[in-house]
């Protein structure tokens, strides 16, 4: 497939950025094996968390990029920031990556489908041009909800200071926990939210019968806090719940429920609760 038609993903070339992050926080997270602590497991444990349901699948993803929900704007900051944590760029870049996936999605122009290599989904898409790094400028065609607020704009631009202070928070407890706070929670998470793109893509059920390959997969579901119900999800895009039948655990979706009984999550977005397994078009019964 002809990716070159995603106006800002340039493909000329090695992302060296890429290459060399990548590979020192895998070395960090086989080092990390070597000097284990508790008080340093459950730290890791807390920021994966933190910046994955909280950052990446409640901030970057559900409110960010598909607005299945409203919150105040101090509380939209936050999360963006906790989405940083993830090291997985800043907030402008991730969302106008993620619309073009929705809009092309496994079709040409989609930036990291399978269907032109399952490890070019996972991985080798963000190791070319410019992809993981988007010029935040030639962003402004998907995002131009972002790029007229000052502070994802600021976020977007300076993304690695968040996760800069809290690498000098977690040098205060020495060796193991930078290498599990930092180095293994970082490339788990990596990780994680790439088999969102290349294994829930390739493995798992169909429930809804939508124009690409996505799928329902509990293991990524799992370890992402619910994205793995990317069938449900592409189905429908802007809910805020993608574990639609009641054995689909969705952590975030419960996050984002309790934000709203405190009145701070309004204005949210969900899709009809399904609960027979059997394929069906978006907006229609199985009866």
């Amino acid at each position: 497939m002809n990716n070159q038609s995603v106006p800002f993903v340039k493909r000329d070339g090695i992302n060296w950025t890429s290459v060399i992050t990548f590979a020192l926080f895998h070395c960090g997270a086989v080092a990390a094996l070597f000097f284990f602590s508790w008080p340093a497991f459950f730290t890791a444990v807390l920021l994966y968390w933190v910046s994955l349901s909280f950052g990446i699948g409640m901030g970057y993803h559900r409110l960010l990029t598909h607005r299945s929900y409203k919150v105040p704007k101090p509380v939209e900051y936050f999360l963006a920031v906790c989405g940083t944590l993830a090291l997985e760029g800043g907030p402008i870049p991730w969302v106008a990556t993620h619309r073009i996936h929705h809009k092309y999605s496994d079709q040409d122009g989609d930036p990291h489908t399978p269907r032109d290599g399952k490890w070019w989904s996972h991985l080798i898409w963000m190791l070319v041009g410019d992809a993981s790094n988007a010029n935040i400028e030639q962003c402004s065609r998907y995002v131009p909800d972002l790029m007229r607020d000052p502070f994802h704009r600021a976020l977007s631009k300076y993304h690695w200071v968040p996760l800069a202070v809290v690498s000098l928070l977690l040098c205060l407890g020495g060796l193991p926990f930078v290498l599990w706070g930092l180095c293994m929670r970082v490339t788990l998470g990596y990780h994680a939210t790439w088999m969102i793109n290349s294994l829930t893509h390739i493995q798992g059920a169909r429930r809804f019968e939508t124009r690409d390959d996505s799928r329902n997969n509990w293991l990524v579901a799992l370890f992402t806090f619910g994205e793995g119900w990317h069938n449900n999800h592409h189905a429908y895009p802007t809910s805020a719940r993608h574990g639609l039948a009641w054995y689909e655990i969705d952590i975030t979706w419960m996050t984002i429920r309790l934000l709203q009984a405190v009145g701070l999550a309004k204005a949210v977005k969900t899709a009809p609760a399904v609960m027979e397994p059997a394929l069906h078009v978006p907006g229609t019964t199985n009866a």
